[in-house]
């Protein structure tokens, strides 16, 4: 048994109906489930049978004779051995039928709140996979509220976060189930930072979730992330990470805004605040919020060469709330962007946003590739084209560097230049036809900048 164990189990591919019919046709189950009893006399023999077990399980022919041997499955939910116990809940993820639920859910919650990591891991996929019959969410969601240690109650916390990501009807359940506000009140609750810090981490994936924003709305988290943000005795790392959750949440609400805005007095946060500024910035609403008296911390921060983090943070903010990925924005936005752009030229020693952009072209090769997402963003408007265009240091960076970093970067920047240029009146001026042809020449020969094709050469043959 040991030796045909191992060697199914630990088959390298995915083993057939047939060959686990032949295999169990040897050894039945309860053979192999009395002899999982007697593994402190062979060593290696669990971990073998566990191994093949698993491999069973996951053909259709095993699952079939799961609902027949439930009571192996509830004793191996509360074995002692984390292998067996791992095996028990991964076996529920292989259930055909669920018509025992009532009996396992409990013993499965067990396991997430009390079990090793891995054994917690494979109840947690049991889990899911129960939510999506009607009859599991029905069992599973009235007892998610149980008391546990810290620990226990942060992996049930993640749980539920994973289950609102199976779809937007279980979403919905937890939502009616009031179970998102268990995130909320473990935050208000306890003075735990690392706590505080893996439910901040848990309502960051949450807002990663695709039908998430629906439900969020309707919540206190956006009241929550504020009262973080705005906190000073709260230690700089939940802040942060609030700041981080907020830029991706919702690009929506002025008051969080305003609360970053006010965290680019503390040094130590300001990158983070860019960070954020960033997030919200993607999105054409979250830009027209940013591009108020906010954004200038942005731009004064991006062509700023004394501190060179906060800088390439803001550069890579300006790129995403100039529209690198998206379109332009609504009239009052882009004249706002336009003012401050000019503005922050005025008051430095550049004088105009041409030399700003050279000055970080000429920077390092991270400030390029950075500048570049700018430029690409930024040139579909006609003030920065013009600016872009009339000065022949900056077309010479874009079009000749050869560099390797950033090369897909540059060449974005050519083509949006390119384009914008084409069809713009810049392209009937006879002064520029060189700037077109730069241009034109840079798109045409790609990303690496390659070469006209070689030509063989032809020569008289040397005669002796």
């Amino acid at each position: 048994l040991l030796e045909t164990a191992s060697d199914f189990g630990y088959y390298p591919g995915v083993q057939s109906d047939a060959a686990a019919e032949e295999f169990l046709y040897r050894f039945p189950l309860a053979v192999i489930i009395n002899a999982l009893q007697t593994r402190l006399q062979y060593p290696g023999l669990e971990d073998a049978l566990v191994a093949a077990l698993e491999k069973i399980f996951e053909t259709k022919y095993g699952a079939s004779l799961i609902p027949h041997y439930m009571p192996f499955v509830q004793v191996g939910l509360t074995a002692d051995s984390p292998s067996v116990r791992r095996l028990a809940c991964k076996t529920v993820t292989c259930l055909l039928e669920n018509a025992q639920l009532v009996i396992i859910y409990p013993l499965l919650l067990d396991s997430l709140v009390n079990g090793e990591e891995q054994v917690a891991a494979a109840s947690v996929d049991a889990i899911k996979k129960l939510a999506g019959f009607p009859e599991g969410m029905d069992i599973i969601f009235p007892n998610l509220a149980a008391r546990c240690s810290s620990v226990g109650r942060v992996r049930v916390l993640s749980l539920i976060v994973k289950l609102f990501s199976v779809s937007s009807n279980v979403a919905s359940v937890i939502y009616n189930s009031n179970l998102l506000s268990l995130l909320e009140a473990e935050v208000n609750n306890t003075n735990d930072t690392l706590v505080v810090l893996s439910v901040l981490e848990l309502f960051h994936e949450l807002v990663e979730i695709r039908h998430s924003i629906e439900f969020l709305s309707r919540t206190t988290l956006l009241q929550l992330l504020l009262s973080i943000i705005s906190d000073s005795s709260k230690e700089t790392i939940l802040r942060s990470r609030a700041m981080i959750i907020t830029g991706r949440l919702l690009s929506k609400v002025k008051a969080l805004i305003s609360a970053i805005d006010r965290r680019f007095q503390d040094t130590d946060e300001c990158e983070t605040a860019l960070e954020a500024f960033g997030e919200v910035g993607s999105s054409i609403k979250g830009a027209t919020l940013i591009l108020s008296p906010a954004a200038r911390h942005v731009i004064n921060a991006a062509f700023d060469r004394q501190r060179h983090g906060r800088q390439l943070a803001a550069m890579h903010a300006l790129a995403n709330i100039g529209g690198e990925s998206r379109p332009e924005l609504n009239v009052n936005a882009e004249e706002s962007l336009r003012r401050l752009v000019y503005g922050v030229a005025s008051k430095s020693t550049k004088l105009t946003p041409s030399e700003l952009f050279l000055s970080v072209l000429q920077q390092a090769a991270e400030f390029r590739l950075a500048a570049y997402r700018i430029i690409t963003g930024l040139v579909v408007r006609h003030w920065c084209l013009t600016e872009i265009c009339l000065k022949q240091e900056i077309i010479n960076i874009v079009t000749d560097e050869s560099t390797k970093i950033g090369m897909e970067s540059r060449y974005k920047c050519c083509k949006a230049i390119h384009k914008a240029f084409t069809s713009s009146k810049l392209a009937n001026d006879p002064a520029l036809a060189g700037v077109a042809e730069k241009l034109q020449e840079a798109v045409r020969s790609g990303p690496y900048l390659a070469k006209k094709e070689s030509q063989p050469a032809v020569m008289t043959a040397e005669r002796f």
